[in-house]
């Protein structure tokens, strides 16, 4: 076998600086009343964010008709568009940490 084959592996791994968010696409905030705001609890009680995560991150896939104000850990540049165009708010809170008791 190679010698490059029979040495330990180091190096850096960028595993640890990852960070991990739910996915929610737009299209699943329609469940939601207008003029309501929309955090990272009202979407775990909604059944729409499940999982582990450092936060939520809002995807532009689908469409907006209400006015919401929504509060999570971060946005893509087309849902943060979609939701402004439809008269609402894009609010970007602190991201929580990997372990503890604000992990999610």
């Amino acid at each position: 076998m190679p010698l490059h084959r029979r040495l330990p592996k180091r190096g850096f791994n960028n595993a640890r600086h990852t960070i991990y968010y739910i996915p929610v696409n737009i299209s699943d905030l329609e469940k939601f009343d207008a003029d309501a705001v929309v955090d990272v609890e009202t979407l775990r009680k909604a059944g729409l964010a499940s999982g582990k995560g450092q936060g939520v991150k809002i995807l532009g896939h689908g469409e907006l008709s209400k006015k919401l104000t929504v509060k999570v850990q971060a946005f893509s540049a087309s849902a943060k568009q979609k939701i402004e165009a439809a008269g609402g708010a894009c609010e970007v809170v602190d991201r929580l940490p990997k372990t503890g008791n604000r992990a999610l």
